[in-house]
């Protein structure tokens, strides 16, 4: 069955250059939007953003996500004023927490997480409405500051602020108060079941639906005929996406013993050579539970079941080999 809607997640596996190519491939083969990732200390997201910004028409761009420690309030508004102006409605701001070791390898304490995101996306809103904005909290203090444009558009900008959320009470808070959830990858379809209460639970506190939040989820995707092959390039991600990021090796279901004996093998950065001797711990079994890897026809009914648990706009990670094969696969024009 093909999907009404579906899009496409970028990350560093692909020259900078080709990613332009796949995103106009991506906007002429019916793709709604793109997304950026901003995760490992690899690339940023907004380079990458504008750059999509300036060679597409139609397609939407997000940042899949930008942390909330790391950018000054004033300067991420500014950040996303003059994304606007480059593709004017088209900019959504994907927003996410943050994780350790990382945050804390930089320096960066992540205390109170709920609450400073509810802080950042109270000011960040305003801001982005063009509004004065005066607010004394615990992690943003702001005096009388305002989008400063003397040259341009000065109207409130149509950026949406969708919340990257993966435990329990952050999907609460971005059922209350952001325009979307960006549901995590690297999880079962069975996962959703559970965020959909916390999303609905969160709206009701604010007096919406779980139909007033939208709920696109990355998936990671990897197509190819022979799809033994499609299913090692996976494992190697599995790899080392369950040794360096802890958040996503508990919502995945993995047992503690198979993260601790990846952790043992991979350094920080882990190298290939690294990841190539502990990928044998990654089964076929986890691969198919938490992936849409295969043949195309396989990687379809993976990311529908996905679908059918909530999600409303499968964000496909393309690992391995060539995006276009995955971008016709999932074509909607």
């Amino acid at each position: 069955m093909a999907l009404d809607r579906v899009a496409l997640y970028l990350q560093d596996a692909h020259d900078l250059r080709d990613g332009l190519d796949y995103v106009r491939y991506a906007e002429e083969r019916g793709f709604e939007a793109v997304w950026q990732a901003e995760s490992r200390l690899v690339r940023d997201a907004i380079v990458p953003m504008a750059a999509y910004a300036a060679v597409t028409e139609r397609i939407q761009i997000g940042s899949g996500v930008i942390n909330n420690w790391t950018r000054n309030i004033g300067l991420l508004a500014a950040t996303f004023l003059t994304l606007d102006d480059l593709a004017p409605g088209r900019i959504i701001c994907g927003l996410g927490a943050w994780w350790d070791p990382l945050a804390k390898n930089v320096g960066i304490e992540r205390r109170k997480p709920l609450t400073a995101m509810r802080e950042t996306i109270e000011v960040l809103r305003r801001l982005l409405n063009m509004e004065t904005v005066t607010y004394h909290g615990e992690f943003h203090h702001v005096d009388g500051i305002q989008l400063d444009v003397v040259h341009g558009n000065t109207e409130p900008r149509d950026v949406r602020i969708m919340l990257g959320a993966t435990g329990p009470k952050m999907m609460e808070l971005t059922g209350e108060i952001a325009d979307g959830a960006v549901l995590n990858y690297c999880v079962p379809p069975e996962y959703n079941d559970a965020a959909m209460q916390q999303l609905e639970a969160g709206a009701k506190r604010a007096g919406r639906s779980l139909d007033d939040i939208d709920r696109p989820q990355l998936v990671v995707c990897s197509v190819d005929e022979d799809g033994e092959q499609a299913i090692d390039t996976t494992r190697e991600l599995l790899t080392q996406y369950l040794a360096q990021q802890p958040h996503i090796a508990t919502a995945s279901g993995v047992s503690e013993d198979v993260v601790k004996e990846i952790q043992s093998i991979l350094g920080w950065p882990a190298t290939h050579e690294q990841i190539k001797q502990a990928k044998h711990l990654v089964s076929d079994e986890l691969v198919h539970k938490i992936t849409a890897s295969g043949t195309p026809e396989q990687a379809c009914a993976k990311v529908q079941e996905y679908v059918d648990r909530g999600a409303t706009c499968p964000i496909l990670y393309p690992v391995g080999g060539n995006a276009k094969t995955l971008i016709d696969t999932f074509a909607t024009a």
